[in-house]
């Protein structure tokens, strides 16, 4: 497993250093490494997509458990690094994609979406900053095949995840997560554990698909509403109109919607706020509307 060492090595026989602009801040703590792997749950053999791998510290780890990766770097740099050190692996249990992992804001890279095929997979990853909540929402809304997510992201991020009703942080992240999955902080990182380090606290979340959790290992798992289960148009369906909703959160329901109306779901009323609705009742209120 890489080392701290080995990382400024790499780097530095190459005349390179981190890239702020790319958020490449890259985790060298190897026991939390190895938490990450540990806590997705993942067995030798099972596919596994990692966003912007850096050096390949966390890849590294995760082939020599025997998964399959396939990893989305965007600097050309870190994917020459990639590809001299786990050459062995190319084109068997490692495909390594140069590019963003996203095509524009709201859809997966297509050269990642033919490499995964359709298959279940799991995404364990140092996620970049500035790419965490847009990969996270197009993963969890139109990605069903993606089982889980296990991240290490800015601690602010993690937050608004498992954020409450009625809270600053609370928003359509936190719906639809809350909703398409169940959400776990399994650990806070502190900025020592990267190179170089962030200005900014870290956490390690896992963020596990409704079906696919582990109760006894959840701590952040809201009331469900019985049988919604979504389908990828009702969840993008569901993400447009609460990220509408949140665009005038400060405004009372009825002024959004019309208070006229007579199908209020059960416990919703004209003077709530949107920041007020549980993702439950943020879900009823959409099937009510959009019917």
């Amino acid at each position: 497993m890489q080392t701290l060492s080995d990382i400024r090595a790499m780097l530095a026989a190459r005349g390179i250093t981190p890239k702020h602009r790319l958020g490449q801040n890259f985790l060298h703590d190897q026991n939390l490494i190895r938490k990450l792997i540990d806590a997705a749950g993942v067995a030798a053999g099972e596919l596994v997509l990692e966003v912007g791998p850096g050096t390949g510290a966390l890849t590294e780890a995760m082939l020599e458990r025997g998964l399959t990766v396939v990893a989305v770097e965007l600097d050309a740099d870190m994917v020459a690094i990639i590809r001299e050190r786990l050459a062995r692996h190319l084109g068997g249990s490692l495909t390594l994609i140069e590019g963003d992992c996203l095509d524009g804001k709201y859809a997966l890279n297509p050269a990642i979406a033919a490499a995964l095929a359709g298959r279940s997979f799991t995404l364990v990853a140092n996620l970049p900053y500035n790419a965490a909540t847009p990969l996270m929402m197009n993963l969890l809304v139109d990605h069903p095949e993606c089982r889980a997510l296990f991240i290490t992201i800015q601690k602010e991020v993690a937050e608004r995840l498992v954020a409450k009703p009625g809270t600053k942080q609370y928003g359509p992240l936190a719906i639809m997560a809350q909703m398409l999955a169940a959400v776990e902080v399994i650990a806070t990182l502190p900025p020592t554990c990267f190179w170089p380090a962030p200005e900014v606290t870290s956490a390690m979340v896992g963020v596990r698909r409704r079906g696919e959790e582990k109760p006894s290992a959840v701590s952040h798992q809201p009331p469900v509403e019985p049988g919604a289960t979504l389908t990828p148009d009702e969840a993008r369906s569901l993400s447009k109109f609460v990220t509408g909703l949140f665009t005038k959160r400060r405004k009372q329901l009825g002024t959004i919607l019309g208070r006229d109306r007579a199908d209020w779901p059960e416990g919703v009323t004209p003077d709530l706020r949107p920041e007020a609705l549980t993702p439950a009742q943020a879900v009823a209120l959409w099937r009510v509307v959009a019917r």
